[in-house]
């Protein structure tokens, strides 16, 4: 098969005419084919390919190979015996096709240059122009964890694998400076199999003594690697300057009774850990980090953010509308290390719909997503997020007893505040907080002689000097989240936020297709690559579904059900 740069070549006419005798009323590859081709091109992928390489018939391929959540091994195959496929792909019927790894190698051309959303940008502009989703409709997203593709090591396996990567790495780059650095084969007997392939140590003695040799043996290779002697470029390794973040996260150095410098591996509990954000879990994946969500869901990986549109849903109003005259599609996809909150991520998700005009008017989010200064500001560029504002956080709030914030009347052109018995608060001061810009704090405090009295005062505070200290919002942010933590309370607005539940089940589809719970490759950028890859197969199928005019995954009613119902009748 030609790999010039050429888009998708035109169709063979013997294999348009055995793949149209094949399949009569058509497969999904062929669908994209005739449908989709024109978003597939060369011409995007220029900066990182030249005129080298078919990016365009690549991409394709990688997009069919998620509709199937194929191996690269299993897509390279059906390039050669699958007729549909090789009519998308515009190959003769006798072409024997390419060698998987050259999917492996496009994948890293791509994740190198920041070119993983090219083909979902281009399908997404397709959408909008043939008036499949619009600006202004409805919305929602919500994140999901991914389980990352390196096996998981306690700190003890962490230390020594990742002394074993850095041996590895240097083995390759610098064969003759590492044999002259370090005693090869005591190394070789403590570091040639993977540290989790035989069993630690059973005492804690023992375990700690291993530590210890592990960390002594990555001083002394780090010592050596930036020691006058050797080449300057071995400290830029990946590999080594993981290991000396193990290092520093692990260990510390220190002198005994005698003078000597030993080497010391650090307590949890009395030196703490590394907050998990720069927390290193694994020396063969530098971005997987472990995080938890509730009590019982800890991950080891990464978290993906989808966002989709439901104007179908909506209009029909059930879940089951996802054959209305649109078909939900996505809109964006976002992936980040797990320790990301969800409310980070809100305004790009946002930003990226604005750049491509497609901003909902409602944008239906997690519970817990926004805080009160990202609904004001999405408030202001036209976007109505529904979605469970932050609760107040007052002792009496949480105990829902006694008099939270909204029990005070707030009057701003007096500048006071007045408790549910009448009393005015006694100081007003503006002051900034937490370095926000534009933001009023009113720092109220009621008058001991006043409230000591009072009936209510063990309602609303729990200070023994009868003070509470009340921390607003400007006037236009207090007011609005008043405003909609009151309509949340309501039937008609838990109703309409109901909505958003149905993108669970667009993570459960893109989890049944492309298994977007477990990432297939190593490190940020080529987990977000497949995570838009998966999010573009999903779209297709999709799309597919709406061209035939079948409901993608159509609910099943069962034989007992449907008597039920003709015998109800």
């Amino acid at each position: 098969m030609s790999l010039q740069p050429k888009g998708l070549s035109e169709i063979p006419e013997q294999t348009a005419r055995v793949a149209r005798a094949a399949f009569p009323q058509g497969t999904l590859a062929i669908r994209v084919r005739d449908r989709l081709g024109e978003v597939f091109a060369d011409e995007p992928f220029t900066a990182a390919f030249g005129m080298r390489g078919a990016p365009a018939l690549l991409s394709l391929v990688s997009v069919l190979q998620y509709t199937e959540n194929l191996t690269d091994r299993q897509a390279a195959q059906m390039a050669v015996r699958a007729i549909d496929w090789k009519y998308a792909l515009g190959m003769e019927l006798s072409d024997p096709g390419f060698d998987f790894s050259v999917l492996s190698k496009f994948r890293a051309r791509l994740a190198g240059h920041g070119m993983e959303r090219v083909v979902f940008d281009r399908l997404l502009e397709f959408c909008i122009g043939d008036g499949l989703i619009t600006a202004g409709g409805k919305q929602r997203t919500d994140s999901t964890h991914v389980i990352s593709a390196v096996r998981d090591l306690n700190r003890l396996e962490l230390a020594g694998e990742s002394v074993r990567a850095a041996l590895g790495a240097l083995a390759v780059a610098a064969p003759d400076w590492l044999a002259g650095a370090i005693d090869v084969g005591e190394f070789a007997h403590r570091y040639g199999p993977r540290v989790d392939s035989w069993r630690l140590p059973e005492s804690k003695t023992k375990r700690d003594r291993l530590a210890v040799v592990y960390g002594q043996d990555a001083v002394t290779l780090l010592r050596a690697v930036h020691s006058a002697a050797a080449p300057a470029w071995l400290a830029e390794l990946p590999a080594v300057e993981l290991l000396r973040q193990m290092l520093v996260q692990t260990y510390y150095l220190c002198t005994d009774n005698r003078g000597r410098e030993v080497i010391v591996r650090r307590d949890a509990q009395e030196h703490g850990v590394p907050p998990g954000r720069t927390r290193l879990a694994s020396p063969y994946d530098p971005d997987a980090r472990w995080a938890a969500k509730g009590d019982d869901l800890f991950w080891l990986g990464y978290k993906l953010h989808l966002t989709e549109t439901c104007d179908a849903e909506a209009e029909a109003g059930g879940r089951e509308a996802g054959t209305g005259p649109r078909p939900n599609l996505i809109t964006d996809v976002h992936t980040t290390d797990a320790t990301v909150p969800d409310v980070n991520t809100t305004a790009g998700i946002q930003q990226r719909l604005t750049e491509h005009e497609i901003a909902p008017g409602e944008h239906y989010l997690d519970s817990g997503y926004p805080s009160a200064d990202l609904v004001a500001a999405a408030a202001r560029d036209g976007i109505t997020m529904v979605t469970p504002l932050l609760a107040d956080q007052s002792r009496q709030a949480r105990n829902q007893e006694g008099f939270d914030k909204a029990a005070f009347a707030v009057d701003w052109t007096a500048r006071q505040v007045r408790c549910p018995a009448g009393q005015t608060s006694a100081h007003w001061n503006p002051v900034r907080q937490h370095g926000r810009d534009a933001i009023v704090v009113a720092i109220v405090a009621f008058g001991g002689r006043v409230c000591r009295p009072c009936e209510f005062q063990a309602r609303w505070t729990a200070s023994q000097r009868g003070r509470r200290m009340l921390t607003l919002r400007p006037k236009q942010l207090h007011e609005t989240v008043t405003a909609a933590r009151a309509e949340q309370e309501t039937k008609t607005w838990k109703d309409k936020y109901a909505l958003r539940s149905g993108v669970e089940a667009t993570i459960n589809q893109a989890l049944d297709h492309t298994g977007i719970r477990h990432a297939r490759y190593r490190s940020l950028p080529k987990v977000r690559l497949q995570h838009v890859f998966s999010a573009t197969a999903l779209n297709v199928i999709r799309l597919d579904a709406h061209w035939t005019g079948q409901p993608f995954n159509p609910a099943r009613t069962s034989r007992l059900t449907q008597l039920s119902y003709q015998l109800a009748g």
